[in-house]
């Protein structure tokens, strides 16, 4: 008996151990900064919503970028975001940039976004949160916030994204400018204070 209790404690342990180190792996989101200006962006492909390959690399061909993150399509804080990006699109169209919203959701869930919001701009699904965490804004949220978010809002993470880790970019927006690099961001933790088309606009008349 005393063997069992021993082995049972020891493999409790190790339970312990190996979630707490798969933990680490996520970082919080006081730990993620962003790119800053001036910094490189790393060229990516990803799928859209209708199922088309968008790259970056050739998307900045046309003239530049402006790269939004947001969290999903059961934010109404990012559905509205995104409309008022809508409205203010062929301001943005006009200084020659293209607009790209990308998130951690499957195309299914990238079309209720559009449904939504009314986006004509290209929602782009981080299949493996590869772009977000090139752009350092990819943290998990404590497990009672994913809990409100999927009870509360329906998120649903484990169907909507590529896993079940509940991790969301900071909703943070970047120019990038025709040679690759970062020219203007909007970085902040508080996910209700976003970018705004103004500030954009401003941004791409400096380039």
């Amino acid at each position: 008996m005393r063997k069992l209790e021993v082995l049972f404690a020891a493999l409790t342990l190790m339970l312990v151990s190996t979630t707490a180190l798969a933990q680490q792996d996520f970082k919080s989101v006081e730990e993620v900064n962003g790119k800053v200006v001036g910094e490189k962006v790393e060229n990516f492909t990803a799928v859209d919503e209708d199922g088309n390959l968008f790259e970056l690399k050739d998307a900045l061909e046309e003239g530049p970028v402006v790269v939004v993150f947001y969290r999903g399509q059961w934010c109404p804080i990012c559905n509205r975001h995104l409309t008022n990006l809508q409205d203010s699109l062929n301001l943005i169209e006009k200084m020659g940039a293209t607009v790209i919203a990308i998130s951690p959701e499957k195309p299914k869930y990238l079309n209720q976004t559009q449904e939504k919001t009314g986006a004509e701009f290209t929602l782009i699904y981080d299949a493996d949160y590869s772009i977000s965490k090139s752009f350092d804004v990819l943290f998990r949220p404590e497990q009672q916030v994913i809990d409100l978010y999927n009870e509360r809002l329906g998120a649903d993470f484990a169907n909507a994204q590529s896993d079940d880790s509940a991790q969301i970019p900071v909703p943070a927006t970047f120019v990038i400018d025709e040679s690759g690099r970062v020219a203007w961001r909007h970085f902040d933790r508080d996910y209700k204070i976003r970018a705004t088309a103004k500030q954009i606009l401003d941004a791409l008349k400096m380039l």
